[in-house]
């Protein structure tokens, strides 16, 4: 099967069905089918067998009312038509097989935009919903940085850091990285919320990246659809950053998903009298990688792309014993292809680590007092005493030399 694009068949609607049914709840859409095997048989079961399982008492309301049922259907399916957006079936080849070693996985997936980036390489950046302004500026340069290493970023379309995260990896002069990013909603496909997303959403389907929710059209934001947003960035992800976030964020949410599922936190360290920053030490202090440059992330998550079969079924074994195995298993076809397509892009794109950097003695003074956040002249004549036209001349020659760029007024390293 592929990318349903128009015509739905019937399996796809017994699915639609029931996820409108049971109002997109996860454990209550496993148990129908666990307990019936297929959508169709659990969708033309009687309500009291539904109810036999316990299923809520709301979800039998709507079970009762198949007229009702089929009109939304008919509306998804003429949504799909007009092309609002596309859909993909956990039993797809398109749907993202990375999603299928997670825990509960979404039977189907609402998307807009270039959904082939679903199947790229991801890296999440997450954080704060109100991060500082050096936050902000760390973020978006991570970002940027992460996606013309051939990376995607992935973030949940939120204030702050997400945002930030969606447009650094859309900052791109070369066309061919311009789109490197997935944006997971925590409402139906169609709401743009908060109002003033509609912007970044158009920037992001415009340039070439993907949004994507398992929600229903309409949803509208609730406390218990963004956690579950997490879980599909999280999940998405080969790794997560948190570059600032509070103790009481829910990026540590993601992170504890992303740990959960086996893969790589990072978090960025800040002054530890920063309040907006102490999700980042809490997790460092846990156990999180502290890191202070994007390259250290390349670094650590390339070894990853080196597995094969065999070392991929490894590195999810945890989560997919707890699976249901009814739902989650992907066919070895599915699998296999798509393991051997992420590994032979990314051989392609992904860009090897730097060498180790070699500075001449008399430039090694300033070179040692720039870092990868960018100093001003000020700041750096402060520091190092030089002269101006000395410490001038000086950032010339790194800069000749591909070792530093100048950014806005500021020297940062390469």
């Amino acid at each position: 099967m592929t990318a349903v694009t128009s015509s739905l068949s019937d399996d796809q609607r017994a699915i639609l069905a029931l996820w409108y049914e049971v109002n997109a709840s996860l454990s209550a859409y496993h148990t129908l089918i666990t307990s019936f095997g297929y959508p169709q048989l659990a969708w033309q079961a009687k309500v009291e067998a539904w109810k036999q399982l316990g299923i809520h008492h709301t979800h039998l309301k709507r079970h009762e009312q198949p007229e009702q049922t089929l009109a939304n259907i008919d509306k998804i399916q003429q949504a799909l038509i007009e092309g609002r957006y596309g859909l993909l079936f956990a039993d797809d080849a398109d749907y993202p097989a990375q999603l299928s070693q997670i825990y509960d996985p979404p039977p189907l997936l609402f998307y807009r935009g270039n959904s082939a980036r679903l199947h790229q390489a991801q890296i999440a950046i997450v954080g704060s919903r109100k991060p500082t302004a050096h936050a902000q500026k760390i973020t978006f340069d991570m970002a940027q940085y992460l996606a013309q290493a051939g990376y995607i970023v992935t973030s949940g379309l939120a204030m702050g850091v997400d945002k930030r995260a969606h447009l650094g990896a859309l900052a791109q002069a070369d066309p061919d990285y311009q789109g490197r990013t997935v944006g997971v909603m925590g409402t139906g496909i169609d709401v743009n919320y908060p109002n003033h997303r509609d912007q970044l959403f158009t920037q992001i389907i415009e340039q070439g990246g993907c949004i994507i929710s398992e929600l229903l059209p309409h949803t509208q934001p609730h406390k218990h659809t963004f956690p579950r947003r997490n879980r599909l960035v999280a999940g998405l992800s080969l790794a997560t950053i948190v570059t600032e976030a509070t103790i009481k964020s829910g990026s540590l949410i993601t992170a504890r998903l992303t740990s959960e599922q086996g893969k790589q936190v990072f978090a960025i360290p800040s002054h530890i009298d920063n309040s907006n920053a102490e999700g980042c030490h809490h997790l460092i202090r846990e156990g999180a990688t502290l890191i202070y440059h994007p390259q250290q992330v390349l670094e650590d998550v390339n070894g990853q792309l080196d597995y094969d079969k065999g070392a991929y079924r490894t590195a999810n074994a945890t989560n997919s014993n707890s699976n249901r195995s009814t739902i989650n298993q992907t066919s070895d076809a599915i699998e296999t292809n798509s393991i051997k397509s992420t590994s032979q892009q990314l051989s392609s794109e992904i860009k090897p680590a730097r060498s180790t950097v070699v500075v001449p003695e008399h430039l090694t003074a300033i070179y040692e007092q720039l870092d990868w956040h960018g100093q001003d002249l000020d700041a750096l004549i402060s520091a190092t005493k030089f002269a101006p036209p000395q410490l001038i001349g000086q950032l010339m020659e790194l800069e000749l030399m591909g070792l530093i760029s100048e950014q806005g007024g500021r020297y940062l390293r390469i």
